[in-house]
């Protein structure tokens, strides 16, 4: 049996690369550029058997190669509206695409969002303002690092809509309705992860993205079969 080894050429220099080897390389070229400070960029790496993976903090405190799967959740029923995976470890700018998806799948977005405290980021807040007016954001507010400052009163520099969020998380009916997250979206992490949807057994962004898409169709078939005998 005869086989061959698919290879890639350097313009520069002319260096020889094995295809697996140059995806790692180019990964690693636009990690390092997405670093602020010269040693970050130094400590970055990038997998050669998967290039597209980046190292995230795991829910043990460890650190390992990994994708961000992304679950959109309707309060009511459990069903899953919305599928994304990314390769980015930080969630603080994923909600203003996930809607952006909602829009685009559904003609429409969704009148409230209830997001966890790493979504819920002053940018992401007014990037969606701008996209989707008629969204609004209930998040938990961070709190300061000054233990005396009330973390619900606007600070400066805040948008209106930011302050108008701060304002709005401190009342008890905001706090009533982002009571409602617990038994959606962390309820469906949990089934995922009940499912054996804690580890991707396939690489790259699209073949992880396609898993989690099968994942969300048998989840949403399920739902549908417990909502019709209900």
């Amino acid at each position: 049996m005869s086989w061959s080894l698919r290879t890639t050429r350097c313009a520069r220099c002319g260096t020889t690369w094995s295809r697996p080897v140059a995806e790692a390389l180019r990964q690693l070229r636009e990690l390092q550029e997405t670093k602020k400070k010269e040693d970050e960029r130094k400590e970055a790496r990038a997998s050669e058997t998967d290039p597209e993976a980046r190292v995230m903090k795991m829910a043990d405190g460890g650190f390992r190669p990994a994708f961000n799967v992304q679950f959109a959740t309707d309060v009511e029923t459990q069903i899953i509206v919305g599928v994304d995976v990314t390769n980015i470890g930080n969630d603080g700018g994923q909600m203003p695409p996930m809607v952006d998806q909602l829009l685009e799948n559904y003609g429409n977005v969704p009148a409230e969002m209830l997001v966890d405290g790493g979504f819920a980021s002053t940018k992401a807040i007014d990037r969606l303002a701008k996209s989707a007016p008629g969204c609004t954001v209930y998040g938990p507010v961070q709190k300061p690092k000054d233990p005396s400052r009330d973390p619900h009163q606007p600070r400066e520099g805040d948008s209106s809509i930011v302050a108008e969020w701060r304002r709005r998380m401190a009342t008890e009916a905001a706090k009533a309705i982002y009571k409602l997250r617990g038994q959606t979206a962390e309820c469906v992490n949990a089934i995922a992860r009940n499912r054996g949807l804690y580890q991707f057994l396939v690489r790259g962004l699209r073949k992880a993205r396609a898993v989690a898409l099968w994942f969300a169709l048998a989840h949403n078939v399920n739902r549908s079969a417990a909502l019709s005998r209900a």
